[in-house]
């Protein structure tokens, strides 16, 4: 058995992928599901949604690669972080739709948190900052909301996962109620130096233990499907949140390599190796993976809009009719405008973390037109990733510009225009991969390492191969003046905020 399924749940589609032992893609699968938004700030999914969209698109690529479940060495999961479900332990049915990790609600739980003083516990011992955007706050807004919850919930009769996790409780019959390391770091629940789930954070956010699953590496055995979902039992051997799973993709093994994803938003990783960074700049210490009982730590910088900035240009201005116009429209702007958008459309994240503002456009002249504001966004992105390199070069000094590996993947990566833009602006080389589905690799090579069809780390990263690495050949001065510009920018907009 030489074959790897990848399951690659997403937050607007899942997606199934078959590797084969030489890391080729077999066949792929993708399927899309509804999004709810039943109040401003609010996003849910039902899990129904998920589950069946997983199922549909796993059979479907098994059918192209002309596979069958006996062909199958393991099942690999990556999930969209975050997002979580709340279900009955007797029944399977959740009590409520899943709360996506965009999903806002839990505005006033957070300012609660931080009035009381939690903060430095919270980020000392997960890593993370008080946020709606982690798992946390969701579970306990859920069970003080679905009536009779929060009472059910302390009888044991109730079970919290991330996607995974409730993924994989409905892939084994409701046998295994299990997640992975870099999932469990993304709760406000889990103790990132002691590997487990924290008494005090769980009493801080009034989370009963009995609802956790148990935590294991990433790489691990989690269980097998149930027969019938596929024909034939398949064993599940691999989880990772997506970020984390493009970082492994990416092969990004080595302490000082980051890996830079760019869709709806953007989202860097630095591996910094076996000691947990914490930072000075609002940046979040999570686990990257772990392997063997080890935990390997990273610096991660979440940007919200990066992708979506060209979807505005498309869909909100209407000046592009798809995204790979906008490339060729920047290149014609005028060189003598200097035109910044900071695209807070939902608020600033890493190094800011600031919500409440919002996005604006600076230097705009009469002679301003669509080529600029194509410019503008695509270099917004690659400001915004600047600002993340020089945070987490300041929070990690074993971070120089001079031993930077940028690997970049994501939709955003088909511009050349933008990793050029990149790569100029970070001083430094951009490296995108032969292969960009960086994400459901990671997730298929953890299953692949546990099932015994990929090697060790250090073999597997050789079999990493570059497309294309963008050099940095923008002038000093001229760098230094845009840097300059972007920062006043940024500036302004901060100086914007009204409060809450």
């Amino acid at each position: 058995m030489s074959f790897v399924l990848a399951i690659d749940q997403g937050t607007t589609s899942s997606r199934a992928m078959v590797f084969r032992s030489d890391i080729s893609v077999a066949a792929t699968a993708q399927a899309e599901f509804p999004q709810h938004f039943p109040a401003s700030g609010w996003v849910e999914h039902e899990p129904e949604d998920i589950w069946t969209s997983t199922v549909t698109v796993c059979r479907e690529a098994l059918e192209k690669a002309g596979l069958k479940a006996k062909d199958i060495a393991a099942i690999g999961i990556t999930n969209q972080r975050e997002t979580t479900v709340v279900w009955d332990r007797a029944t399977g049915r959740a009590v409520h739709r899943a709360i996506v990790w965009q999903d806002r609600r839990t505005s006033d739980i957070c300012a609660r948190l931080k009035a009381e003083g939690h903060e430095p516990t919270i980020s000392a011992r997960s890593g993370l900052i008080i946020d709606p955007y982690f798992s946390g706050t969701k579970v306990a807004w859920i069970l003080d909301h679905v009536p009779g919850a929060r009472e059910r919930a302390g009888r044991g009769e109730l079970m919290f996962g991330t996607v995974d996790c409730y993924l994989l409780w409905r892939l084994t019959g409701g046998k295994v109620h299990v997640t992975d390391a870099t999932n469990a770091s993304r709760t406000l629940l889990f103790n990132i130096h002691t590997g487990d789930w924290d008494d005090e954070l769980l009493k801080i956010l009034r989370v009963p233990r009995s609802m956790l699953p148990e935590v294991k590496d990433s790489s691990a055995k989690f269980g097998e499907t149930v027969p019938d979902l596929f024909g034939g039992p398949i064993a599940i051997s691999g989880i990772a949140g997506d970020q984390q799973a493009a970082t492994i993709g990416q092969a990004c093994f080595t302490p000082g390599m980051i890996k830079s994803t760019y869709g709806t938003g953007c989202f860097a990783l630095l591996n910094t190796g076996t000691t947990p960074v914490t930072s000075r700049n609002k940046l979040l210490t999570t686990i990257a993976y772990q392997l063997n009982g080890k935990r390997t730590y990273a610096l991660e910088g979440s940007i919200f809009v990066a992708g979506s900035a060209v979807q505005w240009l498309r869909d909100g201005l209407g000046i592009i009719k798809q995204a790979s116009e906008t490339g060729p429209l920047a290149d014609k702007s005028d060189s003598m405008q200097s035109v910044y958008l900071v695209p807070a459309f939902v608020g600033l994240g890493a190094p800011h973390w600031n919500p409440r503002v919002r996005g604006a456009l600076f230097g705009l002249t009469r002679n301003t037109g669509p080529a600029e504001l194509a410019h503008a966004a695509l270099e917004s992105v690659c400001y915004q990733t600047f600002d993340l390199w020089a945070a987490m070069r300041a929070d990690w000094p074993d971070a120089t510009a001079a031993n930077i590996v940028l690997r970049v993947d994501g939709g955003m990566t088909a511009s050349d225009w933008t990793m050029q833009r990149l790569a100029d602006l970070l001083d430094a080389p951009v490296d995108r991969p032969m292969i960009q589905e960086t994400t459901a690799l990671g997730a298929a090579y953890l299953a692949g390492l546990n099932a015994g069809v990929y090697p060790e780390p250090e073999k597997f990263a050789d079999n990493w191969r570059l497309e294309h690495r963008f050099k940095p050949a923008m002038s000093k001065a001229t760098r230094e003046r845009k840097l300059a510009g972007w920062a006043r920018a940024v500036k302004g907009v901060l100086a914007s905020d009204e409060g809450e």
